[in-house]
């Protein structure tokens, strides 16, 4: 946790925040825009960004867009803000808000460092007896790649030709087609009949996995696209993932879960 506190320690890098806030999935080009600093500093406030987890990167062909990454924030948040008097530390639980509810970007895009194996970090992504745990969700398919997906949460079951497994490097990257919302979905979530007609008309996105070594530890990526303008799944999705995956982590570093919330994304 140093290193976040020493990054947001510098005024022009919570300016890169803000920007980021604004319109996440950045080049450096667009970055520097508005800046008063040189191209060079900018890079060197990122890479020490970078460095804190706070800012993750991905590659567009030859662009390389920078994201924000709540997952540092929200360990602060577990630790200090749940712990200690929530006034004190106003100022942190404003930026887990911001983090977590960044605009202008059709995807979500979020990088956690779990200490673990790639293979028991697999085992917790694909196994039912790991998902049921720390989300709720199980999901009967043998992961391979064009495979379909029966996903079952909370006594709803979800199958259709399209909801496929489209990646399984074991061990390294898995994806797959995430669920649409059918009338049986919105009953038993409690959606209403205006954000049930918008969301059963929205594309089907896609859900993607990257597990990197690291150490002692994995460098786990999840990328989530596909989604249209305005999209109302998106911003389930950008509410819901970070609290599976914070439940994940746990889950793998200490034995046990977080207290049980209801995780439907």
């Amino acid at each position: 946790m140093d290193e976040v506190f020493k990054a947001l320690a510098d005024p022009s890098r919570r300016r890169l925040l803000d920007s980021l806030n604004e319109r996440t999935g950045q080049t450096l080009r667009e970055l520097c825009t508005g800046l008063e600093l040189s191209r060079q500093a900018v890079s060197k406030h990122l890479a020490v960004l970078e460095a804190a987890n706070l800012v993750t990167t991905l590659w567009r062909g030859r662009e390389k867009l920078h994201y924000l990454n709540a997952a540092p924030v929200n360990a602060i948040a577990e630790r200090w803000i749940n712990r200690y008097d929530r006034g004190r530390v106003h100022a942190l639980a404003d930026l887990k808000t911001a983090l977590e509810s960044a605009t202008m970007s059709e995807e979500f895009v979020y990088t956690t460092y779990i200490r673990t194996t790639p293979e028991k970090l697999w085992q917790a992504l694909t196994d039912p007896a790991f998902t049921k745990r720390y989300w709720g969700a199980t999901f009967e398919t043998d992961w391979q790649p064009g495979s379909p997906m029966v996903w079952e949460q909370s006594g709803w079951i979800g199958k259709d030709p399209e909801q496929v497994v489209v990646t399984a490097d074991l061990y390294r990257t898995l994806s797959y087609t995430w669920h649409t919302v059918d009338q049986a979905f919105a009953d038993q979530f409690g959606f209403s009949p205006e954000d049930f007609a918008q969301l059963a008309g929205e594309p089907r996105s896609t859900v993607t996995f990257d597990l990197a070594p690291l150490r002692e530890m994995v460098k786990l990526t999840v990328i989530h696209n596909g989604f249209g303008p305005e999209s109302l799944m998106l911003s389930g999705i950008r509410e819901g993932w970070p609290a599976i995956l914070a439940n994940l982590k746990t889950l793998l570093e200490t034995g046990e879960t977080l207290p049980e919330p209801e995780l439907a994304p």
